[in-house]
């Protein structure tokens, strides 16, 4: 193979699993894992604690300059810190998800992390989640996946993952659903790298199936793109 490390790419929409399964594979094969996600909840942290809105896309210009982001691994689990902060506690709450996706539209915002994520994929054998990951972050993956489900499931899902963290924040099933819904349409319409799976992308609905079944189809995946 012509790459110096191997590459995993994982998109998808919010609450198919990528992160679940990211970590699975990446704890198997030994690879750095690299949520690009966290990066833009790591910024949506900053900004709404400093009372940012995230819609206001000239003044996250601004204050750019001023955050600094770092990723700390402890055990090969990513810790996102913010100017010296740990952030990653406050990553999963519903007001920093919705702050994400917003700020993931602006081209000065994408632009910023575009690099950071690059020069970790070049560093080791990785695996990494993300929407663009497969289309604009790493085009030349060894492997491309794209992750879906239907929007019903993954609400459920949303809804359990924030009840155990104790993260709902008066949100309910109802509107989880149609955050989600609110979520894939700005993701995939969005002017600079929507939301789609690339072209050579393995995909693979995760609706029905078990976490060990969507990591197995992974590997044999990664295996066949080895032996070829």
């Amino acid at each position: 193979m012509s790459e110096k490390y191997i590459s995993i790419a994982i998109d998808g929409p919010s609450g198919v699993g990528k992160t679940s399964i990211a970590k699975k594979i990446a704890r198997e094969k030994g690879y750095l894992y690299i949520d690009t996600g966290a990066m833009f909840r790591a910024l949506s942290v900053y900004f709404l604690g400093r009372g940012i809105k995230a819609e206001d896309e000239e003044a996250i210009g601004r204050s750019l300059k001023d955050v600094h982001l770092d990723i700390r691994y402890e055990d090969r689990t990513q810790h996102m810190i913010v100017n010296g902060e740990d952030v990653t506690s406050k990553l999963r709450t519903e007001a920093v998800s919705r702050a994400a996706s917003v700020i993931s539209q602006f081209r000065t915002v994408r632009s910023r992390l575009l690099e950071m994520q690059r020069e970790l994929a070049a560093s080791a054998d990785t695996v990494m989640d993300g929407r663009d990951i497969g289309t604009v972050v790493l085009p030349n993956a060894t492997l491309k996946i794209f992750l879906t489900a239907r929007p019903k499931v993954r609400a459920e899902r949303r809804y359990k993952q924030l009840l155990e963290l104790g993260q709902l924040d008066g949100a309910t099933l109802e509107s989880i659903t149609k955050d989600i819904e609110e979520r894939d349409y700005r993701d995939s319409h969005r002017e600079i790298a929507p939301l789609k799976a690339a072209d050579d992308a393995v995909i693979i609905d995760t609706s029905d199936i078990s976490i060990e079944e969507v990591e197995a189809a992974i590997l044999r995946a990664l295996q066949n793109k080895i032996n070829s």
